[in-house]
């Protein structure tokens, strides 16, 4: 006797959506955090290629975690305001040491 498999359950889109857009903007946000407040402030030599890649990492690791909120109402007011929270820092710290 074979089941049927169950269908795509339609919070999977908008949890896909809020990891690939949010979590890619999460990604830069703190990736330019670690640029400014990191080891040798802005302007160290070889920071930009780290930074750079510290890009993809972090973007798949939030994700591959979207998945783990309930509905995806929730995901995307969760890293909607972890983005709002990451730039407001990376803002101020701009501001502060540039």
């Amino acid at each position: 006797m074979s089941a049927k498999p169950d269908a795509i359950r339609p919070d999977w889109w908008s949890k896909t959506f809020a990891g690939a857009v949010l979590g890619g903007a999460l990604a830069l946000a703190l990736a330019g955090l670690f640029a400014w407040i990191g080891p040798g402030g802005i302007g160290a030599r070889e920071k930009a290629q780290v930074v750079m890649w510290s890009m993809a990492p972090l973007w798949m690791i939030v994700f591959a975690t979207v998945y783990l909120f309930r509905t995806g109402l929730r995901a995307v007011l969760w890293l909607g305001g972890a983005n709002v929270l990451a730039y407001s820092l990376l803002f101020y710290v701009r501001s502060s040491l540039g």
